[in-house]
This record gives structure tokens, C-alpha cells and sequence, in this order.
């Protein structure tokens, strides 16, 4: 029987070459993003995943995607960073349909932390620092974004500190040590677009307490995509997307769409 391992290495080996036919580059992003008429199945058989999404935000915007799981919301961002290829609609940065830009360099433009952490059998400082191209981060700059997403409280306690190899995928550390990690690397990356998907769902009550404070300083920074299931965590975007079934169904505050009393005033209940 093969591993897990080299099951995995094989295939990413396998994959097919992502195409890459943009040429734009930019010298700076102001992370204007506009989703235009999108609609999306990833079978062609199947039903659509999204139908007719359009919505924006503006640049250091923080904006929120709730909705019930399958209702379209990774799969938005899945799209916005060019993972699958979009079959009708269009999705604008800064006023440029994405597919315009070359593929390598539109990727920076994003910093990216889910629920599923990937971490390396390096150090603490290395795993961090994965991210920017050109991979020149001072120690300064790491222990800075470490002490942000609250990881630096755990890390002196390693064995080597920020120099502790921390073993395949992080093995041996929590699943909030690992998500910790991931959030200090995207601070660290301080990428124009800042993309969290439930970025704080592995930790417990009281350390999610203290990362959402660094991310509500951080986040200010950057344009912010926020997919969360605990609304708790999006009270203060400055606008919520409630998604059902693929579609667009209400847009506003927290507090505007508490006063409607419709799609989002029942999640809200629910949570």
C-alpha cells in the first residue's frame, strides 16, 4: 500500500499546467475588486454553484460572505484567485478583468489563510516567511508578525524557539499553533488583498479573542474577503454578502440586515 505522502506528491506531480495567458503586471494594487454576472458549475452536467453574482469592494474594504455551507462562498474565492477557470461573467482588479494578469505575479496580490493550514518540515521562522518572492524578511519582520497573530506565546516555549523544525504539515504542533502560523504569514506577506476562510476556526475562545483583535488592526490595511460561519466574527465589515444557493440574496451592515429580518436575521439566530 503507497502512503498518504507520495500519493500526494504524485499527484501533484500529475497535474495539468495551470494556464497562464495574462501578461499585465502592476507596480502597485489598489484591490478594487468587482464580481460581474458570475456564473459557475464545476461539472458541466451539473447545476450551477453561482448564478448572476455581482457585487464589489472597494479598496481597504472588509467585506463578509455568510451563508449556509454550499452556498457558493469558496467557491467565489476560489475563482477570484484564478484557481478554476470561469466560464461566463467577470471578475475585475482594478478595473482589469483578472485572467489580463500574468499568473504568477496575480498571486501575490493575495494572502491566503483557511482552515486547512500547509506547513513545511522547517522552522518556525521559515514557515512564516514563506509567502513574498523574494524571501527577504529580517528576523525583526517575523517576530513582529508572530507577536500580531498572538503565536509568539507558544513559539518561546519550543525548544529552539523561532529555530524548532516543526515537522511534515507542522505535526508537532495544535491545530491553533498551525493556524497561528498561517495568520503570521499572511501579515507577514501584508499582500493587498487578505482572504480569510473560518481563518479562525481552529482556535479556542480565548486566543480567536485575541487574533481578531490583531486582525481588526491589520485588516484596516488591506482589502479583506472574511467567509465566515460564526457571524460574531463579521459584526464590524463594512458590508455582508448573504449568500443562499448560489445567489446573492441580501447585501448590507450588521445592522442593516438585522432591521430587514430576512436571510440574515435567521443565520444570526441560528449562530
Amino acid at each position: 500500500m503507497v502512503s498518504p505522502e507520495p500519493k500526494r506528491f504524485f499527484s501533484v506531480l500529475d497535474s495539468s499546467v495551470e494556464k497562464n495567458g495574462g501578461v499585465k503586471t502592476a507596480q502597485g494594487v489598489c484591490a478594487h475588486i468587482e464580481f460581474k454576472d458570475i456564473n459557475f458549475q464545476y461539472s458541466a452536467s451539473g447545476e450551477n454553484i453561482l448564478k448572476n453574482v455581482t457585487f464589489s469592494i472597494q479598496p481597504k474594504e472588509i467585506v463578509a460572505l455568510v451563508g449556509r455551507s454550499g452556498s457558493g462562498k469558496t467557491s467565489l474565492v476560489n475563482l477570484l484567485m484564478r484557481f478554476y477557470p470561469l466560464e461566463t461573467g467577470n471578475i475585475f482588479l482594478d478595473g482589469h478583468d483578472v485572467h489580463e494578469y500574468e499568473l504568477t505575479e496575480f498571486r501575490q496580490y493575495f494572502s491566503y489563510v483557511g482552515q486547512h493550514v500547509v506547513l513545511f518540515n522547517d522552522t518556525v521562522a521559515n514557515n512564516i516567511a514563506y509567502g513574498p518572492l523574494n524571501g527577504r524578511m529580517s528576523r525583526e519582520d517575523i517576530v513582529r508578525a508572530a507577536t500580531m497573530a498572538h503565536a509568539i506565546e507558544f513559539i518561546e516555549t519550543l525548544p529552539q524557539g523561532f529555530d524548532t523544525v516543526i515537522g511534515e504539515n507542522g505535526s508537532l504542533l495544535s491545530g491553533g499553533q498551525r493556524q497561528r502560523l498561517a495568520l503570521a504569514r499572511a501579515i507577514l506577506k501584508n499582500a493587498p488583498v487578505l482572504i480569510l476562510d473560518e481563518a479562525t476556526s481552529a482556535l479556542d475562545t480565548e486566543s480567536e479573542r485575541f487574533i481578531q483583535d490583531a486582525l481588526d488592526k491589520f485588516m484596516h490595511q488591506c482589502t479583506t474577503l472574511v467567509i465566515a460561519h460564526r457571524l460574531s466574527t463579521v459584526k464590524q465589515a463594512n458590508k455582508i454578502i448573504v449568500m443562499e444557493k448560489g445567489q446573492v440574496v441580501e447585501i448590507g451592515t450588521h445592522e442593516e440586515l438585522l432591521a430587514k429580518n430576512g436571510h440574515y436575521n435567521r443565520l444570526y439566530e441560528i449562530h
